[in-house]
């Protein structure tokens, strides 16, 4: 499970913190982007800022309580101002699968990778030993920045994404490891 106090963690570039109601015109917008689109398989076709405070309420917030689900911001680490998001679902006693996408304003400055590893210590110190991870082939982005990160590329086959497409999917994984 997820040890929700393991919040916020925070390097020089982002911080991994839990959504707010702030945030929400922010995903909204981002959520809009046509990679966004494209390649995050978001569950909802489409989110307002509404929908967003909505699913923080009934989804996110309850989730983290629960330890089996973290609908997380990524925001910069010195204003903190939304710059996407990453999500840790599917969390069993020893691991989690991880999402992630970045507003377009976001993108080229390491946030994604920073968040992969901050994700990765807030995992590791939650108890989990792996996260995996899964992309379509066509998402060249998203491929660099898991390898960047220290995910290591297993196989791929058909699989249903969080909106429900059945798509070819590369899959990953990260062996979380004690601190020496």
């Amino acid at each position: 499970m997820l040890d929700q106090t393991r919040l916020p963690v925070a390097d020089e570039r982002v911080r991994l913190r839990p959504l707010r109601a702030s945030d929400a015109t922010g995903y909204t917008t981002g959520s809009a982007d046509a990679d966004v689109r494209s390649y995050a398989h978001l569950p909802e076709p489409e989110y307002t800022p509404e929908s967003v405070r909505r699913m923080i309420e009934r989804d996110a917030a309850p989730g983290l309580e629960r330890g089996d689900l973290a609908v997380l911001a990524i925001a910069e680490a010195e204003s903190d101002a939304f710059a996407g998001s990453l999500v840790i679902f599917d969390v069993s006693a020893d691991g989690a699968e991880v999402g992630f996408w970045l507003h377009p304003e976001a993108r080229g400055k390491g946030y994604a990778s920073a968040a992969l590893s901050l994700a990765a210590e807030f995992a590791r110190t939650s108890g989990l030993r792996t996260l995996t991870a899964r992309t379509v082939p066509d998402n060249i982005g998203s491929q660099r920045v898991l390898g960047a990160a220290g995910f290591e590329q297993g196989g791929s086959e058909a699989g249903i994404t969080p909106s429900g497409q059945r798509v070819e999917l590369m899959h990953y994984a990260l062996q979380l490891r004690d601190r020496a």
